[in-house]
């Protein structure tokens, strides 16, 4: 008993001197940022204003340009599509591509070696025989060429994609600083009304 009591007031004497020792925290102050700033600009009073006033005006053209343009500088730029997004569509592109290569390479380059094939061996003296030699080597050949001919088109899917995914992105980043261009008219317009050179 007598070492719970004791466990007990320890604890008590802790919590009291630790509720001594903590304090308070300081109240927030109000934001003493610069609006201009934070968009890239800068506001030279013209009249003399004061800081708090310069501080005030450029707040209220800040919150002013945001509903007259429309435009929130502080929302971030569009996102480009992730690595994964855009290896999946080019590997999209390139599957598509490369089923419309025409398909019957071996075929047609069997016919072809083996008519050639029969003309030589019809000159050597076995046309069957020499039909069968170029119909092999005329089939592995097909194959061969419709394979590069797939491979090729499926590169190219691909680079075609990737080019009109940064052109994309590209168009989107245009638009993006376009409308920063217009917030930032709009509260040039505003401070300069209220007596700032603004650069």
């Amino acid at each position: 008993m007598r070492n719970f009591a004791f466990i007990v007031s320890v604890g008590l004497l802790s919590t009291s001197l630790s509720a001594q020792n903590a304090q308070p925290a300081p109240p927030s102050a109000p934001s003493s940022a610069s609006p201009a700033k934070s968009i890239g600009l800068y506001a030279y009073p013209k009249n003399n204003q004061t800081a708090d006033q310069q501080l005030k005006d450029e707040n209220e053209c800040y919150g002013s340009a945001k509903t007259d343009s429309g435009v929130d500088p502080n929302a971030p730029p569009p996102a480009p599509p992730s690595a994964e997004q855009q290896q999946a569509a080019q590997q999209q592109a390139a599957q598509q591509a490369g089923q419309s290569v025409p398909k019957g390479g071996g075929v047609k380059g069997a016919a072809g070696g083996a008519a050639g094939g029969a003309a030589i061996g019809a000159i050597a003296g076995d046309a069957g025989k020499g039909a069968a030699i170029g119909a092999t080597a005329g089939a592995v050949a097909g194959r061969r060429a419709q394979k590069k001919a797939q491979k090729a088109a499926e590169k190219q899917a691909a680079q075609q994609t990737a080019q009109t995914q940064q052109q994309t992105q590209n168009q989107a980043n245009a638009q993006h600083q376009q409308q920063l261009d217009s917030f930032k008219r709009a509260f040039s317009a505003c401070m300069d009304a209220r007596g700032y050179s603004i650069k």
